[in-house]
């Protein structure tokens, strides 16, 4: 299921002239192109069961396209806000963890823009760097941080959901978007009374 940060919207595929950034590795296509900036969200493995989405989308068999799509990103931003599965990263120690890894290569591999730790999945708006494309990044988040909090969680098995959901950012209008909605998830999600109380945001570092 693609997941769509509101205000966005695909950028137009680059002509067969050009190196293409796109790519697929058989899931979700993800644009990726040095200097770009790119809104993702990751989550953890048991956040949204496969179950669920599949009888979301048995019972839009047969809606429009365009709406299906929109109603199932709907449903999909309430069901992670709900704090579906362990929520893993309501312990400080993983939370902790996981903003480190996000900080650590702050300049180095990538340009962070904005971030937010929540219950059962993490958003961020990165800028990429030289040769660390978004896949790599990402990668390297999620091995580093799923080994580190199953140690600390006493546990096996998988940590994060294989795939990651990330959308080019078009212009300064929707960078500001994308903060505001990043930043905004843990008041959205009835979790906070303000923004910047959230202790696993960007939103701390901007008062």
């Amino acid at each position: 299921m693609e997941e769509k940060i509101p205000g966005s919207s695909p950028p137009s595929a680059p002509t067969a002239a050009e190196s293409s950034p796109w790519r697929s590795r058989g899931y979700l296509p993800h644009f990726e192109r040095e200097g770009s900036v790119q809104a993702l969200t990751f989550r953890l493995h048991d956040s949204v069961p496969a179950h669920v989405v599949q009888t979301w989308k048995a019972g839009l068999a047969h809606t429009k396209d365009s709406e299906r799509k929109e109603i199932l990103r709907k449903r999909l931003v309430r069901y992670e806000d709900a704090g579906h599965g362990a929520c893993w990263l309501r312990d400080a120690h993983v939370a902790a963890l996981v903003e480190m890894a996000l900080l650590d290569f702050d300049g180095e591999r990538y340009r962070l823009i904005a971030w937010c730790i929540m219950p059962n999945h993490v958003h961020a708006l990165i800028e990429t760097i030289g040769e660390w494309p978004l896949d790599r990044v990402v990668h390297g988040w999620k091995s580093y941080t799923s080994h580190q909090a199953n140690r600390l969680l006493g546990r096996t098995g998988s940590f994060w959901a294989r795939e990651y959901h990330d959308r080019f950012v078009r212009d300064d209008d929707h960078l500001a978007i994308c903060v505001r909605y990043i930043e905004n998830n843990p008041l959205a999600a009835g979790l906070v009374l303000q923004a910047d109380s959230w202790r696993w945001s960007s939103a701390r570092r901007r008062i």
